[in-house]
């Protein structure tokens, strides 16, 4: 005996409950025509993963019951189809089962197992995760029990996401009969975390001794990246099958019954392994692509300066969107090198898209004749190097508003972080691409992208010389970000130790670090916290973002 089984790796739209559905339909349809009869969707597939508070109105569930409704009726014909979708459902269980607290969801995170029409099964997550981006004790309440249903003659145990981090689930399942695990997932992206999936999952398949199927969303959704790469293991716990990853894909899949156990057949070579880099730029590009696809916006717009952060994401929005798409404006001021004039318009030129060139000296005069009374007697300092970065910042929002673009802004974790960027400057905008990258990974990244060519927009976008000179705001005369901030090297992996990992400055002051610099940097992360609360959100790509990964207080007189 022999089950196909489609994976449905989908790239859904939150809130788009008639579109999500649709994609649910034509799965099922292209699946069924090649002979599969079971069908896995990923984790709250119906509404799009994460709603947030849209979970909260009782007319948005209402709508996520009525798009459930409409796939059973669509795929009603299909009698031997089973089809396994993800929704949010109302805990029906007795009142005083719940919890008597108002400010406590009666929701649950579920999935919905139907078949001719009719609902076969129901799941409720039971394991959820409220840490780093998650805050699902927010919306749902947990399930209590185990799903098992039957497909041809093969017990399938339902669990979703989490709950497959954990042991009792995969052995409750395996307890009510299981002879298959179908994990429907959706977890963010971040460097690491698809081998740390596997691994995970091998350990749950190994302690089960069941075979497991992973199925994952794709996507991007605000800040967060959904990579899917979903895959199969056999009890064992090693790979039989992968899907690709940060695209849409349906993955058919064999289970044959075996003289002992389920064995899991693959369909052909899977995808070979990828570096990091490889991965992180698939990811900032499918980041870019539906921010402003899902969102509407006809194309964007960002400030090329001739420096590499902006070089960088020039690059990873041609990419993502095309060059016709994409439009760069360089605006330089009394201080901006000749290099930086001519390798903006070289990068501009190499990946053809629209460039122009708007002298900010004129409004830079005038604002400095309009407060020359105030400031009477005192020498410049950081005031007039920010009002050149506003005049930019308005400068680049009048063309938003005027044509419709979004503005990307360009800058990078490390600034964001010790406050080396300016509020209604260089940080005005809708979308911060390279806001989770640290300087010297965006330099990796650079020069991996001069080496590869993904998306066929050519080889070396970035000019050598915006790679290889000292990086610079160009504010001033003479100006190098190392005169303000330590070596990048030395930055990041205090900011590593301490923003990502939550190492006390001791504790980095014991690995070998200069206690002074190290008091210098967690000091200027503690003091800018207001300005990274102004920031527009940006795509997160390690396991600890400025975003909803962090959460500190901007009043904080608290000291380590």
């Amino acid at each position: 005996m022999t089950l196909k089984i489609g994976v449905a790796q989908l790239n859904f739209v939150v809130g788009d409950l008639v579109g999500n559905a649709d994609k649910i339909i034509l799965a099922a349809h292209t699946a069924y025509d090649q002979e599969a009869r079971l069908l896995l969707t990923p984790e709250l597939a119906i509404c799009g993963y994460a709603a947030e508070d849209l979970f909260l109105r009782p007319s948005f569930i209402a709508a996520c019951d009525d798009a459930v409704k409409r796939v059973a009726q669509e795929l009603a014909g299909f009698k031997d189809l089973t089809v396994v979708v993800g929704h949010p459902q109302h805990d029906q269980r007795a009142p005083a089962l719940r919890s008597r607290s108002v400010a406590v969801p009666d929701l649950f995170n579920a999935a919905t197992v139907l078949r001719a029409g009719q609902v076969v099964a129901r799941y409720a997550k039971r394991e959820l995760p409220n840490y780093q981006v998650f805050d699902e004790r927010r919306y749902f309440v947990p399930g209590q029990e185990s799903c098992v249903f039957e497909v041809e003659g093969v017990n399938v145990g339902l669990l979703i996401c989490e709950d497959a981090w954990f042991e009792a689930p995969a052995r409750l399942a395996k307890q009510a009969g299981a002879q298959l695990l179908a994990v429907i997932n959706a977890s963010p992206f971040h460097v690491g975390k698809g081998g740390e999936r596997r691994q995970r999952m091998a350990e749950r398949a190994r302690c089960a001794g069941l075979p497991l199927l992973y199925v994952h969303l794709v996507g991007g959704q605000d800040e967060v990246v959904f990579d899917g790469a979903s895959f199969a293991l056999n009890a064992a716990g090693e790979v039989t099958a992968r899907a690709q990853s940060f695209r849409e894909e349906l993955m058919l899949l064999k289970v044959q019954q075996g003289a002992l156990a389920l064995e899991l057949l693959a369909p052909g070579p899977m995808p070979q392994d990828r570096s990091d880099e490889a991965e992180l730029w698939d990811a900032l590009v499918l980041g870019v692509r539906d921010y402003v696809g899902k969102n509407g916006f006809p194309g964007v717009l960002l400030g090329l300066s001739g420096g590499i952060d902006s070089a960088l994401v020039l690059a990873l929005a041609v990419d993502a969107l095309g060059a016709h798409k994409v439009r760069c404006v360089m605006m330089p001021s009394p201080y901006t090198a000749d290099i930086s004039w001519i390798d903006a318009r070289d990068m501009a030129q190499r990946l053809g898209v629209r460039y122009d060139e708007i002298s900010i000296a004129p409004e830079f005069d005038a604002f400095q004749a309009s407060l020359s009374g105030e400031f009477a007697g005192l020498s410049p300092d950081a005031t007039e190097e920010n009002i050149q970065a506003r005049i930019r910042g308005t400068l680049l929002m009048a063309l938003s508003n005027k044509f419709g673009s979004i503005v990307l802004t360009t800058g990078n974790k490390s600034e964001m972080a010790t406050g080396y960027c300016t509020l209604y400057g260089d940080m005005a905008g809708g979308f911060a691409v390279i806001k989770d990258l640290v300087k010297t990974t965006v330099f990796k990244l650079a020069l991996w992208r001069n080496a590869h060519d993904p998306y066929g927009t050519g080889l070396s976008p970035i000019p050598e010389r915006i790679i290889t000179r000292p990086p610079s705001a160009e504010l001033r005369a003479d100006q190098k970000d190392q005169d303000s901030l330590p070596p990048y090297d030395v930055l990041d992996a205090i900011l590593q130790r301490y923003m990502e990992n939550d190492q006390s400055t001791q504790d980095i002051i014991d690995a070998g670090f200069d206690p002074a610099v190290v008091q210098r940097v967690t000091h200027l992360i503690k003091i800018n916290e207001y300005k990274r609360r102004q920031s527009p959100v940006g795509i997160r790509v390690t396991h600890r973002s400025f975003g909803k990964d962090w959460r500190y207080p901007i009043t904080n007189r608290f000291k380590a």
